[in-house]
């Protein structure tokens, strides 16, 4: 199974952007889905997660700006940016696990290339 992200660029402060998640080859029907972001030399950091169920999980720094939902088609997954700042700027990297504590632990047993989001002030 491969994830693979798209959507990522470059905008201005309060700019928005619109991440996608799709993963090819075969996923559980129970699999829980998550992004996470990272800045070079910093610790790799959960934004949001959504299980099979339609549980939501959100991170504070984002809770209000972020939304994340499942996509029309099976195995998508989308991240509504709003709001942006500067210090959301990050590598931004799409994960996968069919358990709920492994993923929202940053310990998910896939994960894509990643799709880099600059935002500037």
């Amino acid at each position: 199974v491969d994830l693979q992200e798209s959507g990522g660029g470059s905008v201005q402060t309060g700019g928005s952007l619109r991440l996608s998640c799709v993963a090819s080859g075969y996923l559980y029907s129970g699999v829980c889905m998550g992004w996470f972001r990272q800045v070079a030399g910093r610790k790799r950091e959960g934004v949001a997660a959504l299980d099979f169920d339609g549980t939501v999980s959100v991170a504070d720094s984002v809770k209000g700006r972020f939304t994340v939902s499942k996509g029309n088609a099976k195995n998508t997954m989308s991240l509504q940016m709003n709001s942006l700042k500067p210090e959301d700027s990050a590598m931004y990297y799409c994960a996968a696990d069919n358990s709920w504590s492994a993923l929202t632990g940053g310990r998910a047993g896939i994960w894509g290339q990643g799709t880099q989001v600059t935002v500037s002030s």
